[in-house]
């Protein structure tokens, strides 16, 4: 590990500020390990080392350092750590630190869907990948928990047994496309072969032992080639700044030989040869060379930078006979490109002295969805949604601001219908609270129970609305009335009789803002109407009312603060 944090120290602009997050780090660590047996200020200088290797800044580097000491299995107080983080190193960092905290939160479909099945499941899967971004809404948060995933795959044999094959799923199908959206193809590299090993040993096995041969010859082709294409560029006044090769992952190779039969004569860039040169307009120059010299394949060039893939891959693709039997594609880019290709929007990170970020913003767009995020790191392309979670695990995505009202009627019209209350964590809450990304939402449900007209004035989505106002009928009145004594006169309808002073019902307790649940009254304090009241959820779940001033009440609530409930009086 000191080697490794040295190498950290030797890449640091500012070795002094990175020792004493190294400091702090290990102090909050302290001895406590991983369920893999590592010790956690291991995991983070071999995460911090990866996030380094990147070419990222000292406050993400910083931030990988400390990305879990506000976990709850290393301290028990979230806040101070998170206090103590922004009052050392700035609020920054501490709300990287505090946002890799929530990202637990995901943890719960997988835990609650650790199963293949499940995975299989695109709609359920691809709502994790959201609610991932969702809770991260920072983009750094997103690239240290990748970082994170890179070195728990190295230590993956050592977890437990029932633990590892969901681990590599998780990997597989939520965190390897989050790279490939991101534009880190590198980092996508890292993550998807070891997984593919782990879950598909067979078929790993049998595609390494069919390609080695095929990998090292084509390679070694290559590497003769090469000295040969560069003497045609420099005769033709080509400045480049590199040509080299490289090998297609094992996972990506496939993928790829699943689509063509499994014929390996289909594929022309199991080692692609990378040209890489100084300007776009080189790019074309170059290309236009190479067709002059190879006979291109027709239908097989592609040009990734008029049109760029939506992860923001940008390259021009040819595939040519370098000679009579020897096929391969030759992929043209500028540095620029190349480095966005390996790593994605780090790349704009690592080089944005050198950049106008402004100026390029409009070109640099990984996928349809997403906004400018290169001005701040923040990921807003989910802003008007939340993802919650179902005690089972499933995500259910809503728009924000959504109640469990709407949360109800998501998941079926007859729970909306019938819904009674909610909670959240086994806590009870209003209907009309707003969800947050990650809540676990439990719906209780009474068959007595009916839509309240009420719900339209706090429900966000058009289900709710629709069911609501189906089942609840609205008072209608005239535009204007009649006086009775002009009806007696002019009709000679009968005068109606003054009607008697009306009968103050006796007024029934609210708890949380809702109606009709069942409630109990405290014989120590023996509560009336008008005095300020609150309940306390006993074991039956039935809820205690006592007055706030009862001082029984006061010491269990300062025992027990989960289980105490806002209530109040209400005019029955």
């Amino acid at each position: 590990m000191q080697n490794l944090f040295n190498k950290l120290i030797k890449h640091s602009k500012d070795p002094q500020f990175m020792e004493e997050v190294f400091e702090f780090a290990k102090n909050a660590y302290g001895d406590k390990k991983r369920s893999t047996g590592e010790e956690y200020i291991e995991h983070a200088v071999n995460v911090a080392v990866i996030l380094s290797d990147m070419g990222l800044d000292a406050t993400t580097v910083a931030a990988g350092l400390l990305h879990d000491t506000a976990n709850q299995n290393i301290s028990e107080s979230r806040n101070a750590v998170l206090y103590d983080i922004e009052k050392k190193f700035g609020q920054d960092i501490a709300n990287i630190v505090s946002k890799n905290a929530e990202l637990n939160k995901i943890y719960y479909f997988f835990n609650r869907n650790a199963n293949e099945a499940v995975f299989l499941q695109k709609e359920k899967v691809e709502n994790a990948r959201k609610m991932l971004l969702a809770i991260a809404g920072d983009l750094r948060v997103i690239i240290i928990e990748l970082a994170a995933r890179i070195d728990g795959l190295q230590k993956l044999s050592s977890l437990p047994q029932e633990r590892q094959r969901i681990y590599a799923l998780e990997t597989l199908e939520i965190f390897v496309p989050i790279a490939n959206r991101l534009g880190l193809g590198e980092i996508k590299r890292k993550l998807e072969d070891p997984t593919f090993e782990f879950l598909f040993p067979e078929k790993f096995a049998w595609l390494q032992e069919h390609l080695e041969e095929k990998y090292e010859e084509r390679a070694k082709y290559l590497k003769k080639f090469i000295p040969k294409f560069k003497r045609i560029l420099s005769h033709e006044k080509i400045k480049f700044s590199d040509i080299n090769y490289r090998a297609k992952s094992y996972w990506s190779t496939y993928q790829k030989l699943e689509r063509h039969a499994m014929n390996f004569e289909k594929l022309h860039d199991l080692v692609a040869m990378r040209v890489i040169v100084k300007d776009v307009a080189a790019c074309y120059r170059v290309l236009g060379i190479i067709h002059k010299h190879f006979q291109p394949i027709s239908g097989q060039i592609q040009d990734y930078i008029a049109k760029p893939k939506e992860n923001g891959y940008k390259s021009l693709h040819t595939t040519v006979f370098l000679e009579p039997g020897k096929i391969s594609e030759i992929q043209i880019k500028t540095e620029e490109m190349h480095r966005e290709a390996e790593y994605g929007i780090c790349a704009h990170w690592a080089y944005k002295e050198k950049l106008q970020l402004q100026k390029d913003i409009a070109h640099l767009a990984w996928s349809k969805e997403v906004p400018d995020f290169f001005k701040d790191f923040k990921i807003d392309f989910f802003e008007n949604q939340i993802f919650t979670f179902t005690p089972k695990g499933d995500v259910i995505a809503l728009p924000k601001g959504s109640t469990p009202i709407d949360f109800a009627y998501a998941l079926h019209s007859e729970i909306g219908d019938h819904c009674e209350s909610a909670k959240i964590g086994g806590k009870i809450i209003p209907l009309s609270q707003s969800l947050t990304n990650g809540d676990v939402v439990e719906i209780i449900t009474s068959e007595k129970k009916k839509p309240s007209y009420d719900w339209l004035k706090f429900v966000k989505t058009s289900i709710a609305r629709s069911h609501i106002r189906k089942l609840t009928s609205a008072i209608i009145t005239p535009i204007f009335s009649v006086p009775s004594f002009v009806k007696s006169k002019i009709f000679g309808v009968p005068k109606k009789p003054e009607p008697a002073a009306p009968i103050r019902k006796p007024k029934e307790v609210y708890l949380a803002g809702q109606k009709g649940m069942m409630v109990n009254f405290a014989k120590c304090c023996s509560p009336q109407p008008e005095d300020s009241i609150q309940a306390y959820l006993t074991r039956q779940h039935a809820a205690m009312v006592h007055k706030t001033s009862c001082k029984f009440f006061q010491e269990t609530s300062r025992k027990f603060p989960e289980k105490i409930i806002d209530a109040s009086w209400h005019q029955s």
